[in-house]
């Protein structure tokens, strides 16, 4: 239990900081992430392989929250957030199979299936828990930007026109997908224990996978930098995307990292439970 004292002990000190010292602190401690990731990783398109592997399963979590239990309930969970994910999933699987067809297109492919399950649970077998008065974020302010952006800003190294505005409506959407999920939360004023979870894992590999963007640019000297500046608009769309979600849920993450640091024997024995329900 030392160690745990020791986190709780920063976690006292950092709460004692003022709201300055506090991004300056978290800026650090990312840039330090930044580093080991960059020591110890040598490959950067596992990082992409880490972010959809982590992201399926926040999904798995969710399914088992929604299949187990004498009381399963879909409350906490945001039926929109789920279907924006399902759509952005299915708008990259199209460019996968275009493009691609490597371990992304099976990776979104298990994901896609994870989440079309979930939204299915959600509508039908657990309809009564679902709460959709707190699940009030309108699809349209993600989806209708998220297309004129697609159609305006593309990459032109795609050969097929379909697969490029698809390849840009995916990467907005994305970004965007968690919002309801967090605006269900700030209405329904409390975090549902598998629900932080999810939207946690959703943190991680959001970070994972702007990681590979910034050490794109550092390897490249800037490369990437300078083809936006020719034209090609649509990787600081991907940078940016990127760095929404990265700080969309950076605040989320924090609070969820506070709060199992004072009570990690609920997240050791949550791990360990659906890993029980995983494997058994």
């Amino acid at each position: 239990m030392g160690g745990l004292t020791i986190l709780r002990k920063i976690n006292q000190w950092i709460q004692s900081k003022s709201l300055k010292a506090k991004i300056i602190i978290g800026g650090i401690i990312g840039l330090i992430s930044l580093v080991a990731l960059r020591l110890f990783v040598k490959e950067y398109d596992h990082f992409f392989v880490a972010s959809e592997s982590i992201h399926a399963l926040g999904i798995l979590v969710l399914i088992v929250k929604l299949t187990t239990g004498h009381k399963r309930s879909c409350s906490g969970l945001s039926l929109k957030t789920q279907e924006l994910t399902a759509i952005f999933l299915s708008a990259r699987l199209v460019c996968s199979f275009m493009m691609e067809n490597d371990i992304h297109t099976i990776l979104d492919s298990i994901t896609l299936i994870f989440t079309l399950w979930v939204i299915y649970m959600i509508r039908f077998n657990l309809k009564s828990t679902y709460i959709k008065e707190l699940d009030t974020f309108p699809l349209y302010y993600v989806i209708v930007p998220c297309a004129v952006i697609a159609l305006l800003i593309h990459p032109r190294a795609m050969t097929s026109y379909i697969a490029r505005v698809l390849w840009s409506f995916c990467s907005c959407v994305e970004a965007l997908s968690v919002l309801p999920q967090l605006r269900f939360m700030q209405n329904a004023k409390m975090v549902e224990t598998f629900t932080a979870h999810y939207v946690f894992a959703l943190g991680v590999a959001r970070f994972l996978g702007c990681a590979h963007w910034i050490f794109q640019i550092y390897e490249s000297k800037g490369a990437y930098l300078f083809l936006a500046g020719r034209g090609h608009f649509w990787i600081l769309l991907m940078l940016l995307a990127e760095a929404v979600q990265t700080f969309i849920l950076v605040d989320f993450c924090y609070y969820y990292v506070k709060r199992y640091v004072s009570k990690p024997l609920i997240l050791l024995q949550t791990i360990i439970s659906v890993l029980i329900l995983k494997y058994l």
